[in-house]
């Protein structure tokens, strides 16, 4: 598979979709120890009081699979203009990372809910907070290469492929 200028439609849908979903779903998370608390006493089960922040995870979780496999069969661009080999490490395991943690924590949320656990809820909510961390030095990091370095990274998210 030979290296690309930009990623395909399809990907960009789902980077900016997930993205967004990810936020919506940390924006809902306030109330969910209550919501997991009351659950575990009234012994709650299956799809009985799921909340917003529920279904937003679920959601998450498909499409990052999805995200996946998308990546797995169209792959990724190559590196950008200019990057020195340690820029392209750093990325890669970057995105590794960002995988791993959009993976990890709707997985570790849908465990918590359906166990139910309060301990792995906790744990959830951990990596949550790496997801969100990750996910904001991604960010940054696009920023800092699209309008200090001018090297087209985010034209690479915003502008498919044609």
């Amino acid at each position: 598979m030979s290296p690309r200028a930009a990623y395909s439609r399809l990907q960009i849908a789902l980077h900016w979709l997930i993205a967004v979903l990810i936020a919506a779903t940390w924006l809902t998370h306030e109330n969910m120890g209550r919501a997991l608390k009351a659950r575990i006493e009234t012994g709650a089960s299956g799809f009985e009081g799921n909340t917003p922040h529920v279904w937003l995870g679920i959601t998450v979780f498909v499409l990052v699979l999805i995200r996946i496999v998308v990546r797995r069969v169209k792959g990724a661009p190559g590196p950008l203009p200019g990057a020195t080999p340690l820029m392209e490490k750093a990325a890669l395991w970057g995105h590794r990372l960002l995988y791993l943690l959009m993976v990890l924590t709707p997985a570790l949320g849908a465990v918590a809910w359906n166990a139910p656990s309060r301990t792995v809820g906790e744990i959830h909510e951990t990596v949550g907070g790496a997801l969100m961390l990750v996910a904001l030095a991604h960010a940054l990091v696009a920023l800092w290469h699209q309008y200090v370095k001018k090297d087209g990274s985010l034209t690479r998210i915003t502008r498919p492929q044609g």
